[in-house]
């Protein structure tokens, strides 16, 4: 099916398959971290993480299927009782632990039915630090139940050690009511084209698009994490040249918004055709380095950069 005009969601040809199938890695013995980074690993996660390096990863970032029935491309996933999702989900997490660093960071994702073992898990392994709740303004209504609007995603540390830059990840806001002392704008400024502040970014995020046909960095992947929302968590839990490392990696978003902001990465996936569009994505950065949402060193509301004519 021709694609219309205003569809930018990415898509792979046949040459391009080939051409990155070629720069894809499978795990067969112990590796280095000289090996792997920058990599996308197209393999089974029980089967490559035996043969990753100890002790390699700064942050970590995991978005695993959540405890629904759901396929994605080749592979499926079945919704299960809360306590198999859980036994499920400890027999990988737990081998994930070998790989972090002292000071690391981590960040897992869920939904209202998966949160309870995520955080069950976390509270076992890690130090719970918070838990962020960002709004999904995309999808469409439900008639017997309130319309799911929200996931989680749970912020740990492995050790009191860690690394956070809360100044990296504030955002700019529109100023309602510009309150004055002395005739002065109090804790914002007029930039011509509106008031605006910049404040604490908080554990409820209500500036995140979903990424959809007419966006650059949509892919066919169902669940697809938006740029702008990795954006935030490198930014805030580590530095440049530090590693990312996603075991769940889809179609790559993960990697490709650690390229752009100057992180070294790692990232596993099962599917190949997701590991392909993860490729593309990262080559796209040699030209394209924007990230949807963050301008200028810092992050603004959803439509604000659109209203104010920027991109």
């Amino acid at each position: 099916m021709k694609k219309t005009k205003r569809n930018r969601t990415m898509t792979l040809s046949l040459k391009e398959k080939r051409l990155f199938s070629a720069k894809l890695l499978k795990l067969e013995k112990p590796t280095s971290i000289y090996s792997i980074r920058n990599k996308v690993i197209n393999q089974d996660i029980f089967e490559a993480v035996n043969y990753l390096p100890s002790g390699f990863v700064d942050l970590l970032f995991v978005d695993p299927p959540y405890n629904l029935t759901k396929n994605f491309n080749a592979v499926s996933f079945k919704q299960m009782p809360i306590k198999d999702y859980m036994k499920w989900m400890d027999s990988w997490l737990a081998k994930m632990i070998r790989l972090l660093k002292p000071s690391a960071s981590i960040y897992i994702c869920g939904d209202w039915r998966s949160s309870p073992a995520v955080h069950l898990l976390c509270e076992k392994y890690f130090a719970v630090r918070n838990r962020i709740t960002f709004e999904r303004e995309k999808g469409r209504g439900a008639r017997m139940n309130w319309k799911n609007n929200s996931e989680d995603i749970w912020y740990c540390t492995l050790s009191n050690d860690y690394y956070f830059n809360a100044d990296a990840v504030k955002l700019k806001r529109r100023v309602i009511a510009p309150y004055r002392e002395n005739g002065k704008p109090k804790d914002w400024k007029n930039e011509g084209n509106g008031k605006f502040r910049l404040t604490s970014s908080s554990n409820i995020w209500t500036d995140i698009t979903i990424p959809f046909w007419s966006m650059a960095e949509n892919t066919p992947h169902p669940t697809q994490k938006p740029e702008k929302l990795l954006a935030k968590i490198i930014l805030a839990s580590s530095q440049k040249k530090d590693m990312v490392f996603d075991p769940f990696a889809g179609v790559g978003t993960t990697g490709v918004v650690a390229k752009k902001l100057e992180r070294t990465f790692t990232m596993l996936e099962k599917d190949k055709d997701y590991c392909l569009y993860a490729l593309k994505r990262l080559k796209k950065t040699e030209t394209d380095s924007s990230i949807q949402g963050y301008s200028d060193d810092m992050f603004w509301e959803r439509n604000t950069l659109k209203n104010i004519g920027r991109r």
